[in-house]
């Protein structure tokens, strides 16, 4: 079964939080002394600049502010020991 990205993306995560290797941005949002707060924080900046590029009609801004905050969610989810499947199984009951 092939891996989508999110999954390939949240298995770096986990693997960075286990590594924790040097210059690794994922690494230091696990190492920073505010923990927790320093992403909950990124996710807020960049949910405001999300809003920012979809009100300035900006396709390529949206697209990049929305990586930045799937990413951001996909750490916090990490963090907090919750996986990516747990995710996606509660989008797909929504679907039903």
């Amino acid at each position: 079964m092939k891996q989508s990205v999110l999954d390939q993306l949240f298995n770096v995560i986990e693997q960075r939080k286990v590594d924790l290797p040097e210059n690794s941005y994922t690494s230091s949002l696990f190492l920073h002394e505010k923990g927790e707060n320093a992403v909950l924080e990124k996710i807020g900046e960049e949910s405001t600049e999300l809003i920012l590029a979809a009100k300035n009609n900006n396709n390529k801004e949206l697209i990049c502010e929305a990586a930045d905050l799937v990413y951001h969610l996909l750490v916090l989810l990490s963090m907090k020991g919750v996986h990516i499947d747990d995710l996606l199984t509660e989008l797909e009951d929504r679907q039903n």
